[in-house]
């Protein structure tokens, strides 16, 4: 079963397009949208596990140039 996870994206001003349009590109990451609120972007990501959630986010989300703090939320399966 793949981990899943949403990571909230805080960026700095006026880097939102460019932000968005690199995110596109990692692999993992499922979607993105801009959002209103205390975030500018929510990201949708899956992976294998959980570890490599872990990994995704600290090497290929926060290298991403603007971006200056996330919240990586996992998802949970409720039985």
């Amino acid at each position: 079963m793949t981990a899943k996870a949403f990571v909230l994206i805080e960026v700095a001003v006026g880097k939102t397009k460019d932000v968005v349009a690199t995110l596109q590109k990692v692999e993992g990451v499922k979607s993105v949208e801009a959002v209103t609120g205390p975030y500018d972007i929510i990201a949708v990501v899956e992976m294998p596990d959980v570890n490599a959630i872990g990994d995704l986010v600290t090497r290929n989300i926060h290298s991403v140039g603007g971006i200056a703090r996330t919240v990586t939320c996992l998802t949970v399966q409720l039985t």
